[in-house]
């Protein structure tokens, strides 16, 4: 495992993270609460991580409708472990459609619930889930500013921005002197790049770090979507594959019979080459993977070392333009 500084945080992270998103659920979807990996399951995971060196695990207060939290929390009970704690805040625990936001009261309460079902005091890496049309970003890096102050969270993120709110949010603390986002952790992979476009380059400006998820991409690129076979039955695609519905398309299985054979002439799964693919821009810090089982963390660790150029990154991309 290899460790990067995560922007101007001070921290060091694994360069693999672990996603808890499916522990009790699939990610923040109420009519799947109680999906997804049981209890016993998710601890197999977790100390399967721990023992490869992943030093922080990735939740949300709302993932699996806190069930996640609370499997992280009783998993960290009565034992002594350095992983950093990363959760999230903006969505409903309980899937109440009206229970949402950014607002400086709904923060400080989730963050009291986060840290009860995490079982600590002070959360290493907080992030602001969703952004927040109806809470003006100021009341919001007020809120997290004065949780930063008390000593009640360690550094501050943010996920799921476009490049226009990533920067008035920068310019907002700046402009009060307020805490600021230290990184952002947003969707990217092969087949996902909007990011491109504004968010890694304003974070190499900025010098914030860079924790994308979804490096599979919901499974596509992980080789077992075909275009002459249903999606499998426990895949994302077949559990919640609303987000991925544009893909399915012969655009898409062309580039990706073309990348399974340039992992094969590899020697590698075409997992770990999507994942080291990702791994290989200059501005990630670690990437955030969700195993099903302990064993899919294999996959992850050979990515590692896996060293891409960037001609080889481009030839990979263009497998599927």
């Amino acid at each position: 495992m290899e460790y990067r500084r995560l922007g101007g945080t001070g921290l060091e992270l694994s360069s693999i993270g672990l996603g808890c998103g499916n522990f009790g659920g699939i990610g923040s979807a109420p009519e799947l609460f109680g999906r997804g990996e049981n209890e016993a399951e998710a601890f197999a995971i977790m100390d399967r991580a721990e023992s490869e060196g992943i030093n922080f695990f990735d939740t949300a207060a709302s993932y699996g409708g806190g069930r996640s939290e609370s499997w992280i929390g009783e998993w960290r009970s009565g034992r002594r472990t350095a992983v950093l704690l990363s959760t999230k805040v903006y969505w409903s625990v309980t899937g109440d459609p009206a229970d949402r936001g950014l607002s400086r009261e709904r923060i400080l309460r989730e963050l009291e619930g986060s840290s009860s079902r995490l079982g600590t005091d002070r959360v290493d890496m907080y992030l602001t889930h969703e952004p927040d049309a109806e809470t003006p970003i100021e009341e919001t890096l007020r809120a997290l500013d004065e949780l930063i102050r008390a000593g009640k969270v360690g550094a501050i993120g943010v996920s799921n921005v476009d490049g226009e709110q990533l920067s008035e949010a920068l310019e907002t603390s700046a402009r009060h002197e307020l805490a600021s986002f230290g990184w952002v952790q947003n969707e990217y992979s092969l087949l996902r790049r909007a990011s491109e476009r504004e968010v890694l380059p304003l974070c190499a400006q900025e010098g914030l770090g860079f924790t994308p998820f979804s490096p599979l991409c919901g499974g596509w690129l992980s080789g077992k979507y075909y275009r002459s076979q249903p999606f499998p039955d426990d895949s994302r695609m077949a559990l919640r594959g609303e987000p991925y519905s544009d893909l399915v398309n012969e655009k898409t299985f062309r580039g990706l019979d073309l990348f399974r054979a340039a992992a094969a002439e590899r020697g590698v799964e075409p997992a770990a080459l999507a994942i080291a693919w990702v791994l290989s821009h200059p501005q990630v810090t670690a990437v955030i993977v969700g195993p099903r089982r302990p064993e899919q963390l294999e996959t992850a660790f050979a990515a590692v070392d896996l060293q891409l150029s960037e001609q080889e990154r481009d030839e990979l991309a263009g497998l599927f333009t």
